[in-house]
């Protein structure tokens, strides 16, 4: 799994000009799912993303995880963070699962940021052409990688 972490101060996702998702101050989340991902990687992946201290404290370091904030997540599913770009100028995106194991694996990861941060994670659309719209924070933009875990 791949992940795109933003700090934001707030974020949508808008399908067919219908809000989907809307959130303030938080993580927006993009969410790309590889063939090779298990639950294992879900988990790992989900910790993470909670406990992640990213928000500033009271004397402007980076100290504060999304609970302690009481932020709030978005979580948009994105297979492109999977594109290989090594040949030719068209990206191939073999890597990224097929929607009928991708698709759970979002649903599930959602589930788990909810039961974590113990309230709703607002979504995107799996497979649907999103229009995200984000005021980054900071900027503060993190990539994490499951397949990777020693450097992040």
């Amino acid at each position: 799994m791949r992940a795109v972490i933003q700090r934001v101060k707030n974020a949508s996702c808008t399908v067919d000009n219908q809000i989907t998702g809307q959130i303030q101050k938080g993580l927006m989340i993009l969410l790309g799912v590889e063939e090779a991902d298990t639950t294992e990687d879900l988990k790992w992946l989900g910790q993470k993303l909670i406990n992640l201290r990213i928000f500033e404290d009271e004397q402007g370091l980076m100290n504060k995880s999304i609970q302690d904030i009481d932020g709030n997540i978005l979580l948009i599913s994105q297979f492109t963070l999977f594109a290989q770009t090594k040949k030719g100028n068209r990206p191939s995106f073999i890597r990224a699962a097929k929607p009928d194991k991708a698709k759970p694996m979002y649903e599930e990861m959602a589930l788990l940021l909810s039961q974590l941060l113990q309230k709703e994670v607002q979504l995107g659309i799996f497979g649907a052409d999103m229009k995200i719209d984000l005021l980054n924070d900071g900027p503060v933009t993190i990539v994490m990688d499951t397949k990777d875990k020693d450097n992040f």
